[in-house]
């Protein structure tokens, strides 16, 4: 209570939170994340966003479809010729009041007056031209007449400088007025010129916009900034008269001439071609075609020509198509100026989440652009986890295995009993002996059940994994991509938070393979250059495991074809041959025999039902030990984790 008021306070029923942030980061964040693990481009995932707009709506896409609307309306707005038009409709009036005032009058000026008349020229530019020393004798005439001078002349001088509407009133009568005018465009001419020669104008701008300020009402803080405001009118300009016909560029031309006069026409050419020089960029010579029943005054056709190229100026920065492009780009002002304060907004919204997504470390800026940063890249691979282990604990049916074998770790020297579910390897010694001393020396030896043995190996505290995953084109044409991924990152995650002690490689692989990091393999996109170069991915496995001596090594491949090029040291880079040449097959087994010896356990991710692909995979499983799966693709990333987990408990049992 203060001064006898009463406060109450309570939850806000005003409509949205007016304090709340106009967007979730976490849930823009997790948009993207879905839609990487879907498959997605990271390149495409962050611009689907802009695009949008957090919660789907305020994104750049509505501002595009907005000013494309309003462009397609301002092709529609009128006849670019309605200066000409309206020229001509002012001439006949003049004409008109001027013979009706000769045929009341019976002397031989009249009779010789009514001649000059009968014969102008068709054309109104010149018949406007011929009339210049013509004395009217109808007042009416005489007013129409310079009409279609003063007129024209208020619309070039209106289009090409906002502040002289009140300078130019009464100007054709106002001597004063006129060399104001021509001083402020000799001045400013002159400036222009020097800045254009690269001298430092930024006194001579001070003294300019201290003599001509009125001129100016966007009041310019540099020569730069008044150069643009001035650039643009003049492109607009002449973007009306590269749109007209040549009959009508001709016809306006020659009655702005006839408006203007020579010294000012003479002053405005030069302007034009000093604001050429500084601002080339601009389309100065694009063509429109501009429909629609309504005369055009030569001011409104140049406006609507100067809002096209505005909006499409507007569209290219909304579109980000080029490289580099952020959202910066943008020109806000642009944009409340041709579409409105609330796309504005919307703009400003979209670069403080953007702003915000860095500032709170979900995105960095390299030089290819904006990328998930570590932190993101963790939530992402978190998500992917989440998933696995809820295909898990749902324990899906009708999975298969084509064929298991082998185990990994380092062998004792001891043997046990086997039982259900071991995959160490047979001690066939000590097999072959508990036989003959249960049955007795002779051949054949009978074996039982219970004469086997199993060697025992110890498990290793840590492990190097290598997960070799397919980057072809195939990949993605099949929708194979996003369960990759997202197995990738899942795996990728559980041994950061769960296993830190054990060391993951990636590696993709196309017509050459390459290590990726975690944020690599978010950003990846498919490799159009056809080729499966399984004899480099697992090269590069190898050298993975072996700085990692001490580890269990683990190799896991997911493909979804047959080796069809390997790396040619003669030729420096992968070599592609489709069917799969001998050498290509001779050099992938070489380096699955190497994993072996090395100890390493190698599991193979069968995608799809390639017949060579299973002839391959079949015949590497049966050559190193190793297991081979045909998971379903929603059932790739519960397959890959399953596997590594069993790896590290040292058992895994027959499916």
């Amino acid at each position: 209570m203060a001064g006898g008021n009463r406060f109450r306070y309570g939850s806000w029923r005003g409509g949205p939170d007016p304090l709340a942030p106009p967007y979730d980061v976490r849930a823009a964040v997790d948009s993207v994340g879905s839609e990487v693990l879907s498959g997605g481009s990271l390149r495409e995932a962050l611009r689907n966003l802009l695009r949008r707009g957090p919660q789907g709506r305020g994104g750049l896409d509505d501002l595009v479809a907005r000013a494309r609307r309003l462009r397609r309306e301002a092709l529609r707005r009128g006849d670019l010729d309605g200066a000409v038009t309206r020229s001509r409709a002012l001439l006949d009036q003049a004409l008109a009041a001027e013979r009706d005032e000769l045929r009341g009058r019976d002397d031989d000026d009249a009779r010789f007056a009514e001649a000059v008349l009968d014969n102008l020229p068709s054309s109104t530019a010149r018949a406007v031209e011929e009339l210049a020393g013509y004395e009217w004798v109808s007042d009416e005439a005489r007013a129409a007449y310079q009409q279609i001078l003063d007129g024209l002349r208020r619309d070039v001088l209106e289009q090409r400088f906002s502040g002289l509407r009140d300078a130019m009133q009464g100007a054709a009568a106002n001597p004063a007025a006129q060399r104001r005018l021509a001083e402020m465009l000799g001045d400013l001419n002159d400036l222009l010129a020097r800045h254009d020669r690269g001298e430092d104008t930024t006194d001579a701008f001070a003294e300019f916009m201290r003599r001509h300020g009125e001129f100016f009402p966007e009041n310019p803080g540099t020569v730069d900034e008044l150069v643009d405001a001035l650039a643009r009118r003049a492109a607009a300009g002449e973007r009306l008269m590269r749109s007209l016909s040549p009959a009508q560029r001709e016809e306006l031309s020659r009655l702005m001439e006839s408006s203007l006069g020579p010294e000012l026409a003479g002053q405005l050419s030069a302007l034009d071609a000093n604001l050429r020089s500084l601002r080339p960029d601009l389309a100065w010579d694009r063509r429109e075609r501009v429909r629609g029943d309504q005369p055009l005054g030569y001011g409104e056709a140049a406006g609507a020509l100067g809002e096209i190229a505005d909006l499409d100026d507007l569209l290219d920065q909304l579109g980000q198509e080029h490289p580099g492009a952020t959202l910066d780009d943008i020109d806000v002002e642009s944009v409340r100026r041709n579409l409105g304060r609330d796309a504005a907004d919307d703009v400003r919204r979209l670069r403080e989440l953007e702003r915000e997504l860095r500032r709170q470390g979900w995105l960095t800026r390299g030089a290819d652009g904006l990328a998930l940063s570590p932190k993101a890249l963790r939530r992402l691979g978190g998500t992917a986890l989440r998933r696995i282990f809820a295909e898990l604990s749902t324990g899906r049916q009708g999975q298969h295995e084509l064929r298991s074998a082998g185990a990994a770790g380092e062998v004792t020297g001891a043997s046990r009993p086997w039982e259900y579910g071991d995959e160490q390897p047979l001690d066939v010694v000590r097999t072959l002996a508990r036989a003959v001393r249960r049955g007795g020396a002779g051949v054949p030896v009978a074996l039982a059940v219970e004469d086997f043995e199993v060697v025992e190996t110890e498990r290793r505290a840590s492990a190097a994994v290598a997960l070799c995953v397919d980057l072809s084109f195939s990949m993605i044409s099949e929708g194979r991509w996003g369960p990759m991924k997202q197995t990738a990152l899942a795996l990728s995650h559980l041994m950061a938070t769960r296993f830190p002690q054990d060391a993951l490689q990636i590696i993709g692989f196309g017509r050459e393979a390459m290590p990726l990091t975690q944020q690599e393999l978010a950003g990846v996109e498919p490799d159009m250059v056809q080729g499966t170069n399984l004899q480099h991915a697992l090269m590069l496995a190898g050298r993975h495991l072996r700085r990692h001596p001490g580890a269990e090594p683990v190799v896991l491949v997911v493909t979804d074809g047959e080796p069809t090029a390997h790396l040619d040291p003669e030729l420096g880079g992968g070599v592609f041959n489709w069917p799969s040449l001998p050498e290509t097959i001779q050099l992938t087994v070489a380096e699955v025999d190497k994993l072996t010896r090395y100890g390493a356990t190698m599991n193979l991710f069968m995608l799809g039902e390639d017949p060579g692909l299973r002839r391959f995979v079949d015949a590497m499983a049966r050559r190193c030990g190793g297991r081979v799966f045909t998971p379903d693709l929603d059932d790739l990333g519960e397959y890959v984790v399953s596997d590594y987990l069993r790896s590290r408990r040292g058992r895994r049992p027959n499916g």
